[in-house]
């Protein structure tokens, strides 16, 4: 599905570069389709990206519909405004959720 397509390219683009200025593992709560726990890890070495729990605590926790976290990679929706109350939720570090815009 798309979700998984798209945690696909992004496994794609992690590299020690990101790794190294990104410091952040972030784990995303989608509900919908494809929904599920997925992650981005962009601490441990070499950076990783997938399906279920990240390998260590996140520190950035974003929830949000499967339809909206598609949409905010694929840039259709500025990241931004993925973030409007009433869409999702993000806890925690708001500096490395800059940092993953970078990324996108």
């Amino acid at each position: 599905g798309p979700v998984a397509e798209t945690f696909r390219v992004i496994q794609g683009v992690v590299n020690e570069e990101y790794v190294r200025s990104t410091q952040g593992v972030f784990q995303f709560d989608l509900s919908g389709d494809g929904g599920g726990t997925w992650y981005i890890d962009l601490k441990t070495k070499g950076g990783s990206a997938g399906f279920g729990k990240p390998p260590v605590a996140a520190d950035v926790v974003m929830s949000m519909s499967s339809a909206d976290f598609v949409k905010m990679f694929t840039d259709k929706l500025k990241s931004f405004m993925a973030f409007m109350p009433g869409n999702s939720s993000v806890k925690g570090d708001m500096m490395l959720t800059l940092s993953l815009e970078k990324m996108l």
